[in-house]
């Protein structure tokens, strides 16, 4: 399967841009997945609803389905967290699996940048980001786009991973 991230600090435009990516390239007729990595606690799920008190009461794992979908959860119980290589290796083949986060890991990826945070610039010591969208004017010696040109971002990153 091929992969491709996007990153960035808090406050980025990374999330935003996930998401039009997504809509972009699905609507361009190819199947994507995504991967978000999250740096706290989360709960997909709800106190008092059956999962919640099933996974509660100790259950390792929790598959909740429905006529719509389906949701497997997996406490970890102690156990370190999943690699992103484990993680991409449960998702079910499609042509492109977005990856939010994981700036540390060596997959390609663009860097999502706004300048009001005034967090330092990723990409000017990370060689895995091919490009970066921007609200602002940025020198670089990689593309550089504007951070709503989603069309020109999906053009880049398919281009990049052969699609």
């Amino acid at each position: 399967m091929r992969i491709y991230g996007v990153t960035g600090w808090k406050d980025a435009g990374k999330t935003g841009l996930m998401e039009r990516l997504v809509a972009e390239i699905t609507g361009r007729g190819f199947s994507v997945s995504t991967v978000k990595h999250a740096h706290h606690a989360f709960d997909v799920d709800q106190p008092g609803r059956d999962s919640y008190r099933h996974r509660t009461a100790g259950a390792n794992e929790v598959l909740l389905a429905s006529g719509k979908r389906v949701a497997l959860m997996q406490e970890l119980r102690g156990a370190p967290e999943p690699s992103l290589e484990e993680l991409l290796g449960r998702l079910s083949p499609v042509d492109l699996i977005l990856i939010e986060g994981y700036k540390r890991e060596r997959h390609p990826k663009i860097e999502a940048f706004r300048k009001e945070p005034g967090n330092p610039l990723i990409a000017a010591n990370d060689e895995t980001i091919r490009a970066v969208a921007s609200d602002t004017e940025l020198t670089l010696d990689r593309p550089v786009f504007d951070l709503n040109d989603t069309q020109a971002i999906a053009d880049f990153v398919l281009q990049e991973v052969g699609l």
